[in-house]
């Protein structure tokens, strides 16, 4: 087993604030090259209202097509986000259709802010916890995985600065609630080591038992605003951490933390990611020139996206 498991989210989140949409057969390409880049997960698509999200409208589609192709390398899982029970009666429909498993975990979210919570789900954050309690249970009861995202974890683009105290309460609600790990979200791209190990170090006493004793139960979502997401890494790793998110090309970013002519910033990069994890001694199953390709190609179909919708 590789030491430090990588997740990339592009074809979600890195696809999800883009101005144009992405054709379903580059969405495939994309999926299939990041699966043979040897990271340890995709995050295929969502599951959202195509009246919020139109870039993932085809997530039927997208998924449906999953199940016509080869069948991924061992080991390297499919996930999907899935906002509420009808999201996840979509997500359970996508491995009835194919008469096996595609996805093999749903994600749900919430965050540690109440003004982005409501502003991102259209409730408060109890409110959120309490529509995920049916989600999780049929995920269960269908023998999926289930990840909780907290976003704003670090800071909000309403609220400012967050408490590692509000994060915590937050992952325990989550770990409660009986999600099979926690993604911490630094949604902006506010982090640095110093505040980054602060909010971890909370998380951790909040929770318990093997949650602090299986290294791959907490995962850290970085965004890389102000260059400072390698260093934030490092220091998870030191912490302890071997688990995060990264999006090939660096694409991606919330669209509901975006402002008034500023884009959201997008995640770490996969390539940086791995060099940054390589760097510290740790291994990967990820390839650098299978990722190079991934990225190239990643870069060439937002491009031209982006080209169409202006």
């Amino acid at each position: 087993m590789n030491d430090v498991r990588v997740i990339d989210v592009a074809p979600r989140d890195g696809l999800q604030n883009e101005p144009g949409v992405i054709a379903l057969d580059d969405k495939l390409k994309l999926v299939r090259l990041l699966t043979n880049s040897g990271v340890d997960e995709v995050e295929v698509t969502s599951f959202v209202s195509p009246k919020w999200v139109p870039q993932l409208a085809d997530a039927r589609a997208l998924c449906d097509s999953l199940a016509k192709a080869p069948s991924k390398p061992a080991g390297v899982m499919y996930s999907a986000l899935v906002p509420n029970d009808k999201g996840m009666d979509q997500a359970l429909e996508v491995n009835q259709r194919a008469g096996r498993r595609i996805l093999d975990k749903v994600s749900v979210f919430t965050a540690a802010s109440e003004t982005f919570s409501r502003k991102n789900t259209n409730a408060s954050i109890e409110e959120t916890i309490e529509r995920f309690r049916p989600v999780v249970a049929r995920a269960k009861a269908n023998s999926l995985l289930v990840r909780g995202y907290v976003s704003c974890a670090i800071a909000c683009p309403f609220e400012g600065a967050i408490s590692p105290q509000s994060v915590a309460h937050v992952s325990r609600r989550l770990a409660d609630l009986g999600v099979d790990e926690i993604s911490l979200g630094d949604t902006i791209g506010a982090g640095a080591p110093e505040n980054i190990v602060a909010m971890l170090d909370a998380v951790r006493s909040a929770l318990s038992g093997e949650w602090t004793s299986d290294e791959f139960k907490l995962n850290l979502h970085l965004h890389d605003t102000f260059g400072r997401a390698a260093a934030c890494v490092i220091a998870a790793l030191n912490a302890g951490i071997r688990s995060f998110d990264a999006s090939v090309a660096g694409l991606g970013g919330c669209p509901y933390a975006s402002t008034p002519g500023k884009r959201a910033p997008g995640n770490i990069d996969t390539s940086l990611l791995i060099r940054t994890i390589r760097d510290r001694g740790f291994s990967t199953g990820a390839s650098p020139d299978t990722l190079a390709e991934a990225a190239s190609f990643a870069r060439s179909i937002v491009s031209a996206a982006r080209v169409s919708s202006g």
